[in-house]
């Protein structure tokens, strides 16, 4: 296949697949070896960014994935405001933190670090294939631990745990949120009220 054939057919397969797609599965398919799909795809990227299309090729989850650019999230919200989007509950996000940071561990050792049962947010997790069993603690009763999985890497755009902010980022990060949560926000038409009512300076 000529060279132009090549990058057209892996960005076809990029495209086409619904998750992270790999070097393996690309090599697989084309009969190409690792270097060779690798200057590919960084082919495609940099075209990608020198003619500023709306699409990208990042790596994630030990994989290629198109994603918009983000340079057009204002449009993309606009469009999908209305859609339907599940969250993770705050319980959930602290006990996923924990694993993510702390892998692996517990049931027990996640509990005792939130001090609350985490036993729905735990099915909840599993459910969602964000966390799995990868294995038993060397200790009496030999419990299962817990930890991430590769849809957790995509979830949050991650190439791997390596790129996770370091705590200390995160404390301050959660800390900025705190401080911001503690302001109530003041309408407009309130403070015009207030404002004729003579009850601000």
């Amino acid at each position: 296949m000529e060279e132009n054939n090549l990058k057209s057919a892996v960005e076809a397969l990029i495209f086409a697949s619904e998750k992270p797609i790999t070097v393996e599965q690309l090599k697989k398919v084309l009969e190409l070896d690792a270097a060779g799909i690798n200057k590919i795809v960084a082919e495609l990227r940099s075209d990608y960014e020198a003619a500023n299309r709306g699409i990208r090729i990042i790596e994630i989850a030990g994989g290629f994935q198109m994603i918009t650019n983000s340079s057009f999230a204002p449009f993309l919200k606009k469009l999908f405001k209305n859609r339907y989007s599940e969250k993770l509950s705050k319980p959930a996000l602290e006990s996923l933190a924990i694993i993510a940071y702390k892998q692996p561990l517990t049931k027990t050792e996640i509990e005792s670090l939130r001090n609350v049962n985490v036993d729905g947010v735990m099915k909840s997790l599993v459910e969602k294939n964000l966390i799995r069993i990868c294995g038993r603690k060397k200790v009496p009763g030999r419990p299962f631990v817990f930890g991430t999985t590769r849809e957790f890497l995509e979830h949050f755009g991650l190439k791997s745990l390596q790129e996770l902010p370091k705590m200390e980022d995160f404390t301050v990060l959660a800390q900025e949120k705190e401080a911001q949560a503690e302001i109530e926000p003041v309408a407009q038409e309130d403070l015009e009220a207030k404002n004729e009512s003579g009850q601000i300076a």
